[in-house]
């Protein structure tokens, strides 16, 4: 029988406008990893900022080894063995390993820092853990995730018993994620006892014992994984069966719209030519690294190019700014959307508007009311939950903030919209309705360039797939005649012939 070490009952909590959450129970044993899902904004971030002491709950109680506590700071929760590692690391870049580590708490010989002995403390703690990181390192050279590995060694180096870990894959790569595992393995061990935040559910069944699900704040059930099947999760997740992952359709493909030729940049782009057609929706895939964001950064003249040349309804047209791509109906959705995608303090309106002031401006002077007319559009558009237009968009959940991404350069008027990994940290409703509409925008004539790591998604959304290797095009195929395996062996550099031959 498994020993409960945490226990939330009853936990509520409302802000402005929202209840985020209603009546919600959680419970964490020695040893487990407790996978938590639900849709973006039904409340697991705020759950787990009650846990770890950045809000207070409104009602409720929280139990740790059966006892009641009273979790009212970060630093409280931190005595009491919690610990949280949020999607944005918070750690100091410019310091070192060790610094970040131990921060605000490092040994001393006296009234100075004993650096000796916080290297050795540092190493001990990475060591345990089976992190190989040098503790002189700077942490602003150091990859994701290796700094993600660094959170969470300065998570145990404070005797972290509860440990939540938010999206941790995110931005990892399928070796990386193997590591990741293998550091959560070596934490069970030591009975810590986790919950793993994740929409990815091959990850979760990978990892998790159990799963609890939140929707629109409210707690809807526990279940062991391996009595539940993904249809039955996502069932609970979203509070309706999605018979396809994919909404059907049949795209009516026009003339070509666009056509890019001989783009090169350095020794990282090589493209000999891409056509998109009006109403068409191709996948970009290839391998991390491939080049397939810097093509399209070529494209939109975010990067400089060593040459190109593009055409838009079969004129040649010049692009070496961004925003002589936009004035050309050219949008385009970044990876980071949270790096160069939104300007996180500022408020829905304004960010749904940024690419299309010169459109609601008259000498110069924004009309405000025709701001707010467009944005209240778009929001109902795309089922943006919001409290407001006057929301700042960095409170909102990633599913919203995507849409708010879409939303910026679909009132622009694109004609080409490049999308890149456009569902990524977003749930299965929201990739549902994003997908829906990428399907209005193919009715509307709007070409689609989709960059994606997920397979499936490039399998079931694009009518093309060119296949990137090394920052050239090794394969330009129809999706509906392709599989997974063909595309992957494309990605790692082989030819049809031999793909055959193996």
């Amino acid at each position: 029988m498994s020993e409960e070490l945490f226990r939330m009952e009853g936990i509520s909590k409302s802000f402005p406008g929202v209840k985020a959450l209603d009546n919600v129970y959680l419970s964490v044993n020695k040893g487990e990893v407790h996978g938590l899902v639900g849709e973006n904004g039904a409340g697991k971030s705020t759950l787990m900022k009650i846990m770890s002491g950045v809000f207070r709950s409104d009602a409720g109680k929280i139990y740790i080894d059966g006892k009641e506590v009273n979790i009212d700071s970060v630093s409280k929760a931190q005595q009491l063995g919690v610990s949280i590692i949020f999607q944005e690391l918070n750690l100091c870049p410019h310091m070192t390993v060790a610094d970040n580590i131990y921060i605000g708490r490092p040994p001393k010989k006296g009234p100075f820092i004993d650096d000796k002995q916080l290297h050795a403390d540092a190493k001990a703690v990475l060591d345990e853990l089976g992190i190989d990181i040098n503790t002189h390192a700077l942490v602003n050279t150091l990859s994701v995730a290796q700094q993600q590995m660094v959170e969470i060694a300065k998570a145990i180096s404070r005797n972290c018993r509860i440990l939540v870990l938010d999206e941790p894959s995110a931005a990892l790569t399928d070796k990386e994620i193997d590591k990741l595992f293998e550091i959560i393995r070596n934490l069970q061990k030591k009975g810590v006892g986790m919950v793993y935040i994740s929409h990815r559910m091959a990850e979760l069944e990978q990892i998790c014992e159990r799963v609890s699900i939140i929707r629109d704040g409210q707690y809807i059930g526990t279940r062991n994984y391996k009595d539940i099947t993904i249809d039955e999760l996502v069932t609970m997740i979203v509070g309706r069966t999605l018979e396809d992952k994919y909404p059907k359709y049949e795209r009516k493909i026009g003339e070509i719209l666009f056509e890019a030729r001989n783009i090169r940049r350095k020794d990282i782009v090589n493209v000999e030519k891409i056509q998109v057609r009006k109403g068409e929706i191709i996948g970009i895939a290839g391998l991390m690294g491939s080049g397939r964001t810097e093509i399209a950064r070529c494209i939109f003249g975010a990067d400089k190019a060593d040459s190109k040349e593009l055409f838009m309804d079969g004129k040649k047209i010049t692009v070496n700014s961004p925003g002589q791509a936009i004035a050309l109906g050219i949008g385009y959705a970044t990876e980071d959307r949270k790096f160069d995608g939104l300007a996180l303090g500022l408020d829905v309106e304004y960010n749904t508007n940024m690419a299309h002031l010169k459109q609601l401006s008259h000498f110069g002077i924004i009309d405000d009311k025709a701001a707010n007319i467009n944005a209240q559009k778009y929001k109902e558009l795309l089922r943006t939950r919001t409290p407001s237009l006057r929301q700042t968009v960095g409170n909102l959940s990633g599913g919203n903030q995507q849409k708010i991404v879409l939303s910026k350069w679909l009132c622009n008027d694109v004609k080409l919209l490049i999308v890149d990994e456009p569902t990524r940290g977003i749930d299965v409703g929201a990739k549902f309705e994003v997908y829906e509409l990428f399907n209005r925008l193919s009715a509307q004539g709007v070409a689609i360039i989709m960059i994606s790591s997920e397979l499936p998604e490039i399998l079931g959304m694009t009518d093309r797939v060119l296949v990137v290797h090394e920052g050239t095009i090794n394969g330009d195929l129809v999706t509906k005649n392709t599989t997974q395996e063909e595309i992957l062996y494309l990605a790692a550099g082989y030819n049809k012939l031999e793909k055959k031959a193996k």
